[in-house]
């Protein structure tokens, strides 16, 4: 139960943030709307496609895209008050990160593959909110600020060495912290990965045109 109350608070954060996106660019109701779902559920389709899990649990079970359409109209009609609150949508948002990533490194989990462990864990994260950006032609946020997919990566390696020692279902819960954990003090303290910087490429104005 406290896990399925994660995975819909993290619903409705990564289901509002694609709907800000969408109304930013003014996109119609419907693609609004396919924007919340794509957010909320895109990581964990993927992630089933993957694995061979088809049709994916977000079709055979649509709980969490009736969830995003319920949250793509409520935004849709508060959307100032819901930009005004970006504070709690982020910690909301910490919260569905730390749930996903775990829950999508623990279906892997039968395959004892730490390289498909943790990549599944992390699209299962952050695959949602790279398609978003990909389907709004752009450079997706994961890639460029923060510290995002970076800590879902380091949360589903906890995962993975954790469960070697203690059952894995108690290994969720001390790896879902450490996912939250390293989210919101990257937030709070402005934390960012360094990016690459080449002086001669910079300086070169036919190259960077």
């Amino acid at each position: 139960m406290f896990w399925e109350i994660l995975e819909i608070i993290g619903t409705i954060a990564f289901s509002a943030s694609g709907t800000v996106v969408g109304i930013k660019k003014r996109l119609d109701v419907f693609g609004v709307g396919i924007l919340a779902i794509t957010t909320a559920v895109g990581g964990g389709i993927v992630r089933d496609t993957l694995l061979g899990n088809v049709p994916p649990l977000a079709f055979r079970n649509p709980t969490y895209i009736f969830i995003s359409l319920a949250v793509a109209l409520f935004v849709s009609f508060f959307v100032i008050p819901v930009v005004k609150n970006r504070t709690v949508i982020l910690v909301c948002d910490a919260l569905g990160l730390g749930a996903f990533t775990v829950t999508g490194a623990s279906m892997a989990l039968s395959y004892d593959n730490i390289m498909l462990i943790v990549a599944l864990g992390v699209t299962t994260g952050v695959g949602g909110g790279v398609l978003r950006d990909i389907f709004v032609r752009e450079i997706p946020q994961v890639f460029k600020n923060e510290i995002y997919a970076m800590a879902s990566a380091i949360g589903a390696l906890a995962f993975y060495g954790m469960q070697l020692f203690i059952p894995p279902n108690y290994a969720l819960y001390p790896a879902f912290f450490i996912v939250v954990a390293i989210r919101l003090t990257s937030m709070y303290y402005g934390i960012h990965l360094p990016r690459v910087r080449n002086a001669n490429i910079m300086s070169d104005k036919k190259l960077i045109k």
